[in-house]
């Protein structure tokens, strides 16, 4: 009996074209921009919980608990104080030397610890990258979220050090809070950006402090940015030192916090470039970071 041969409509098909007629796509493929910003979206309850359990952990062996986000900060500003303001006596032009320092400490602190923390975010949870299917930007945005803890418990300790040497509250204390948010979006696209960064280059992690320390001294945390200025050789080094993200936030925070505290731009200019700051960085650094989603966690 003969039998009729049928042809099979996938015969000379490549993989690519199986997989376009079938509705398949590749596991492990980067979405989409807005897709993966949904799905950011949707675990949004766990980067807060993840952010949570960090901020526990971080103090969970150490006697005074959690009491260490508020004594870290002064001890440093208490040594900084003594070898600065009364050493070197760097607080010449500087009314309130305390809280001018104290102000460039704990705003510092804050993009300082989401770099290093974004640095490690993904090399550091290799297990979990490797065992869980998630958006991996959960992470290093789990690392701001949580050095924003620590930054709001900070701030009611700097808030009663400011009151404390003189200075009067003022309307412009609710400045504060979109100083703050932009700072944050910045240093949300600072730590994706590192994040990636220090799953390519694992030496990274050890050249950090290094770095956080030079961008320390140019970012009048420790002195006016004037005195810092005066040395340096070159007219368009100043205007790179005044456009320095970091100095821009800390004197957004002083100017609301304080009165008569000396400025390197005019309010309207320094919230202009925070907020240039924080679009580049936040959205730079996002897309940045999705663009190697499918590398995190190989090799």
């Amino acid at each position: 009996m003969a039998h009729t041969a049928v042809a099979d409509p996938d015969s000379g098909l490549t993989q690519a074209q199986l997989a376009e007629r079938y509705g398949l796509s590749f596991a492990g493929a980067r979405p989409t921009l807005a897709a993966y910003a949904r799905q950011l979206w949707s675990y949004r309850h766990f980067i807060a919980a993840y952010a949570n359990a960090k901020v526990v952990a971080s103090f969970s062996t150490a006697r005074l608990g959690r009491l260490w986000q508020v004594l870290t900060p002064l001890t440093n500003a208490a040594v900084y104080f003594f070898i600065f303001g009364v050493i070197l006596n760097t607080k010449g032009g500087i009314d309130n030397f305390i809280a001018y320092l104290c102000v460039g400490l704990f705003v510092f602190n804050f993009t300082s610890a989401a770099a290093s923390g974004g640095v490690q975010a993904i090399s550091g949870n290799l297990g979990l990258v490797r065992a869980l299917h998630f958006p991996r930007a959960a992470l290093p945005l789990a690392v701001t979220l949580t050095q924003l803890q620590h930054l709001v418990t900070a701030m009611v300790v700097l808030i009663g050090i400011v009151l404390a040497t003189g200075e009067p509250i003022t309307v412009e204390w609710l400045l504060l809070i979109p100083a703050v948010a932009l700072q944050s979006i910045f240093n949300a696209g600072l730590a994706l950006g590192m994040a990636r960064l220090g799953a390519k280059l694992t030496d990274l992690r050890q050249l950090m402090p290094f770095v956080l320390r030079t961008w320390m001294y140019g970012s009048g945390v420790l002195y006016s940015i004037d005195k810092f200025a005066e040395n340096l050789p070159s007219p368009v080094l100043v205007e790179i030192v005044h456009a320095n993200p970091l100095l821009i936030y800390i004197e957004l925070i002083r100017h609301a916090l304080m009165e008569d505290v000396p400025l390197t731009s005019s309010a309207p200019q320094l919230w202009a470039m925070a907020a240039i700051w924080a679009v580049v960085i936040g959205v730079g650094g996002f897309v940045y970071f999705w663009r190697g989603e499918q590398e995190y966690g190989r090799g």
